[in-house]
């Protein structure tokens, strides 16, 4: 096999150290064909160049992505802090010589998130964290708020904070909605590779190098506030974006798969596995009914089984069956179905086909 040329090796090395740093030289030299002692050499010099950082010994060493750029401030919350000052000010200056869509990426979702602390978290602070190295930009913010899955639960008077997760999925969802249109979390959760958001148990969020794998699980997040940040961050909202700095996806591209021509949000993506409650399978009429709750404000909805085997004829009636006959206008577009699920939706969608026969022929027969 032909020696690899430095600049390919180079990137692998680097891009592997970003996600899976683990036998990064035992993985380069079977992807490449040469032996482990001459990858080390273009370990130590990654290392001599400043970009990464080793430790321990020989057969004991290990390599990880050394940060770049780092920057953390904490933010008294009231009406005259301004995320745009803030990003101008305090955060851009650590964003430059980016590619310009990572960059813009990085503007939005930071002034989204930061709007949202300063708006909805009923906290005081909001701390800012920002790291950088060679392949990834992360940027938090956590507030000591009263946490946006309680609030969404309690001002949208929703049974439990897992169905505040559900509907913060669909998009247009807020508790202001005169000053608010609710897109901001959706559009910034599909902008960035990683994105999450934890409060009290719970984490919600989306992995693109996982399949754009959705997720909810309980999470360490109040022990790790306190841990890391005082007790006074314990109970309110961390959120978490990472986008790698040779991303190709755009703002825009990510806008126009959800806004129709128009420009208007017609367009929403709904991951079934925010749907399930842990132990529960998805047969039932109500499971359905909480699945649907404010889609009628989309034209299209993208309903993604990823993860789901099976669903039950009750949840698939009611969905293909009863809702899309009630809510004509709205296509709904099922997505990543199993074989056991596209089994049961054509055959919820067949008796749709049958009752609007039966309709057509009825209101037929009353005419003559």
């Amino acid at each position: 096999m032909a020696r690899p040329r430095n600049q390919e090796l180079r990137e692998f090395l680097l891009g592997t150290l970003a996600h899976s740093p683990a036998n990064v030289a035992v993985n380069a030299a079977k992807r490449f064909g040469i032996s482990r002692a001459s990858v080390n050499g273009y370990l130590r010099a990654l290392v001599d160049e400043g970009l990464i950082e080793a430790t321990g010994r020989t057969n004991a060493r290990s390599y990880r992505l050394k940060a770049l750029d780092t920057y953390e401030e904490t933010f008294p919350i009231s009406p005259e802090l301004k995320e745009d000052v803030v990003l101008r000010e305090r955060v851009s200056p650590h964003l430059r010589n980016l590619p310009a869509n990572v960059e813009h990426i990085c503007d939005y979702g930071f002034t989204e998130m930061l709007n949202n602390a300063i708006e909805h978290s009923e906290g005081t602070l909001c701390k800012i964290r920002l790291s950088r190295n060679y392949s990834i930009v992360s940027l938090d913010l956590i507030d000591n708020g009263v946490g946006i899955f309680n609030k969404i639960a309690r001002e949208c008077h929703l049974a439990d904070k897992r169905q505040a997760i559900l509907e913060l999925s669909k998009g247009k969802l807020t508790t202001d909605s005169r000053n608010h249109s609710g897109e901001g979390i959706f559009f910034t959760s599909r902008m960035f590779d990683s994105f999450s958001i934890m409060s009290g148990e719970l984490r919600y969020g989306r992995t693109k190098q996982d399949n754009d794998e959705w997720l909810v699980e309980s999470s360490l997040q109040k022990r790790l506030a306190a841990m890391q940040l005082g007790e006074e961050f314990a109970r309110g909202t961390w959120v978490a974006m990472k986008i790698p700095t040779n991303a190709k996806q755009t703002a825009k591209e990510v806008f126009d798969e959800f806004v129709d021509d128009d420009a208007r949000f017609s367009r929403t993506h709904v991951p079934l596995t925010l749907a399930k409650y842990e132990g529960e399978n998805l047969v039932s009429r109500s499971q359905a009914r909480r699945l649907l709750e404010r889609v009628d404000r989309f034209s299209e909805v993208m309903l993604d089984f990823r993860g789901i085997a099976e669903i039950g004829q009750a949840f698939a009636d009611e969905i293909f069956r009863v809702w899309a006959r009630e809510h004509p206008r709205v296509k709904i577009v099922p997505e990543n179905a199993s074989p056991g699920v596209e089994r049961m939706i054509r055959h919820a969608s067949a008796n749709a086909a049958e009752d609007s026969a039966a309709a057509a022929a009825s209101k037929s027969s009353s005419k003559s």
